[in-house]
């Protein structure tokens, strides 16, 4: 099997293992989770880099709509919600060239930099634009009148920070058990 084809596998892979942790319930509250489906997907974006890493966070968001998990306000909110949001989630790969440098020169501290940069960025992404879409079409449902903003700040800023956090700890433990997982490594 040709390189390429080896990624786009293994990013389809990533994606459906991604949706499977979907479906495990870690609800912190009414409207506020901390998605499972962030971990493979930056591990795996750390491994590939961005690009691989957004087709597979593509992918991801859009298993939602078969899975019959999709919550539908309008068209446009579902789009900025699931492919959109979910493919930015993939940026974690910003950092892939700069946690292979590191592994290969042996510096321990700048790997884990760059995995802390890369987990950051990857969900930091993702809710921003959930924290878009909040502003514009769940605003209605702030509670205790408080504003649009504050709301889908709090609520997506809560969910993004905790899925953050939660995937940033799985992704260190990962490079403490099994650095190679993050080395694309191509076999013959």
């Amino acid at each position: 099997m040709n390189r390429n084809l080896r990624v786009w596998v293994e990013g389809t892979i990533i994606a459906a293992m991604a949706m499977a942790l979907s479906f495990i319930p870690l609800d912190i509250g009414p409207s506020l989770s901390i998605s499972l489906g962030q971990i493979p997907i930056t591990v795996f974006a750390l491994r590939r880099g961005w690009k691989p890493g957004i087709f597979a966070a593509a992918l991801w968001g859009l298993l939602h709509f078969p899975a019959g998990k999709v919550y539908y306000l309008a068209v446009s909110q579902v789009l900025i919600e699931y492919p959109i949001a979910f493919a930015f989630a993939g940026f974690a790969g910003v950092a892939a060239v700069k946690l292979h440098q590191a592994m290969q020169a042996g510096d321990d501290k700048k790997a884990r930099l760059a995995i802390v940069q890369g987990t950051l960025s990857g969900a930091g992404a993702r809710y921003f634009w959930h924290f878009v879409a909040g502003v514009i079409f769940w605003g209605a449902y702030a509670v205790w009148g408080m504003s649009p903003f504050v709301y889908s700040l709090v609520t997506n800023g809560i969910s993004g920070l905790a899925t953050a956090l939660v995937s940033l700890f799985v992704a260190l433990l990962i490079y403490q058990t099994n650095p190679n997982l993050y080395l694309p490594n191509e076999r013959p």
